[in-house]
């Protein structure tokens, strides 16, 4: 679905999205509000500009949730850190580029391909320990084994030294479980271990295994538990 007042602008998205063969462009409007009465047509894709006359595009993305990927379009870069509070997949200054859209695409397509292999967060195992079903296999993992979590969009992954798991939950959701409330949500991609931060700056933490994540400026807080 294709959300976009200038109707040269729609064009070029149109000209860019038949290039793929996989990408069907179910619907196109010029505005959020001719959209909402078709926010139950099957799309798994919204690209839409966030400076809409009437309702703006990020108004509207929080009504048409239940489409998986989004990607906006946009002549106000300002507007990028809002967009990506409200699950969004890619975020494109205007003017539009070949090679700038191709690299959307690219995420577009890893976003489906991990959705496609993970199946679901299944149940806590003891006290210790979270059972995962992916890929059509059980892993039964340790909490003490946990790294760090990182979000992605609906889905997190959890990183562990061996190996690299994702679930279809958001971070969000698992950081309300009881059995996550040892972790520190430090960026809007990231939440950690509180007892393997090993250091900080202003705008990163070292954890265990060298490992160095950015710090979001509105989670900077969480961390005041490990100022001297």
């Amino acid at each position: 679905m294709i959300i976009d007042d200038d109707e040269l602008d729609r064009l070029v998205l149109q000209h860019y999205i038949k290039q793929y063969q996989n990408i069907e462009i179910v619907a196109s409007f010029d505005s959020a509000e001719k959209a909402v009465p078709y926010l139950d047509v099957p799309a798994d894709l919204l690209i839409i500009e966030t400076n809409l006359q009437g309702m703006s595009g990020l108004e509207f993305r929080k009504l048409a949730h239940k489409i998986p990927a989004c990607i906006f379009v946009s002549s106000h870069p300002e507007l990028a850190a809002g967009a990506f509070e409200i699950s969004t997949l890619d975020f494109i200054i205007k003017p539009l580029t070949t090679e700038r859209f191709h690299y959307s695409m690219e995420k577009l397509f890893d976003f489906f391909e991990v959705k496609e292999k993970c199946e679901c967060y299944d149940a806590m195992v003891g006290e210790n320990c979270i059972k995962i079903k992916e890929g059509g296999h059980i892993f039964q993992i340790k909490m003490k084994d946990i790294l760090y979590l990182e979000a992605l969009k609906d889905y997190t992954r959890i990183i562990t030294l061996e190996k690299n798991h994702c679930i279809l939950n958001s971070l969000g959701n698992l950081l309300q479980k009881n059995f996550f409330d040892s972790f520190v949500r430090i960026h809007r991609s990231y939440a950690v271990p509180r007892h393997l931060i090993r250091g900080k700056n202003c705008h990163e933490i070292e954890l265990a295994h060298h490992i160095k994540l950015p710090i979001g400026r509105t989670y900077k807080d969480n961390l005041s538990f490990f100022n001297p």
